[in-house]
């Protein structure tokens, strides 16, 4: 085994052992709130993760292959979901580390792979801001007012989604670096393909609320409606304060306040926690069934030559 291959397997171990840590930790907090909930509920609420992952790994995968590295889907899926994996590693940068060391083996540069990583960011906060804005100003009314300034982000955010924009930052950021330009500039058809998928996305995360809040006893449109805008809601904001310490449990608070008009104070408490549970566990699924269709793709394609 050479080098390489160490260090992958060894990000690999410690990336699932903090996952799991990260799991068996929540267990305790989360355990009353699963006791609610029946299996259909738990399932469903699984499967409507397990999409929005794999929806958010067809958006990085359309960035990429409208910047000029298109993947098959098995090692899309690899690259992506083992990279997400660094993000419960301390430290911020390990998923964009991972991805880029692994598609090396793809013959994706550097630059392209930072490119589509840190593009997937302002996509999803801005379609996230867009369902936020679509689905709780009527129904969350003053719970979620103290919000309401990440309505001022949506028109920003779109214009520097335009193509030139984007092209014009990546070019000089790789200027400053001394890179070489990208080979393929960003396309609008790419970055509406990704924003595409992005909205999907948040689609399969309300589903996933929506049946924990179902479960812990919110009934009628109005409280799937807001499971909807409470996930992107807390999304968004999470990503915009995680980088100072006040953002800690900055999502849980947001989420809890967007829920206050459906569930008591105690039931809001448990869908927050139950719902950061879950997606925990999609993220190790999505991680551990994509290294395993990887393998088995590897295996096909070199089982004629063994038998020759």
């Amino acid at each position: 085994m050479n080098r390489r291959k160490i260090v992958r397997l060894g990000f690999l171990l410690v990336a699932l052992g903090f996952g799991a840590w990260a799991v068996a930790g929540q267990w305790t907090a989360v355990s009353a709130g699963f006791a609610r909930l029946s299996w259909v509920e738990l399932v469903g609420s699984l499967a409507a993760v397990l999409g929005a992952l794999v929806s958010g790994m067809l958006m990085w995968r359309a960035l990429l292959a409208d910047l000029g590295s298109p993947l098959a889907f098995p090692d899309a899926a690899k690259i992506f979901f083992v990279g997400q994996l660094g993000k419960y590693i301390p430290g911020s940068l390990w998923p964009l580390l991972a991805q880029m060391e692994m598609g090396r083996d793809h013959g994706i540069p550097r630059s392209r792979s930072a490119a589509a990583f840190f593009l997937t960011y302002p996509i999803y906060l801005a379609s996230g801001l867009l369902v936020a804005a679509v689905t709780l100003p009527v129904l969350a009314g003053e719970s979620v007012a103290r919000y309401a300034w990440l309505l001022l982000l949506i028109p920003v955010l779109v214009v520097a989604l335009h193509p030139k924009v984007v092209n014009g930052a990546i070019g000089f950021g790789l200027r400053r670096l001394r890179r070489p330009p990208l080979e393929r500039p960003l396309s609008r058809r790419g970055v509406l393909i990704s924003a595409g998928w992005a909205l999907a996305g948040w689609v399969a995360y309300g589903t996933h609320l929506a049946l924990i809040v179902h479960g812990l006893g919110a009934t009628g449109p109005g409280a799937v409606v807001l499971s909807f805008g409470a996930f992107a809601l807390a999304w968004c904001l999470g990503f915009l304060v995680v980088i100072a310490p006040a953002g800690v449990g900055v999502r849980e608070v947001a989420m809890w306040a967007a829920l206050a008009p459906v569930l008591d104070k105690h039931s809001a408490t448990a869908a927050v926690v139950c719902s950061r549970l879950i997606v925990s566990v999609g993220d190790l699924v999505c991680a551990g069934l994509a290294g395993l269709a990887s393998r088995s793709t590897v295996a096909v394609h070199r089982e004629p030559a063994g038998k020759s």
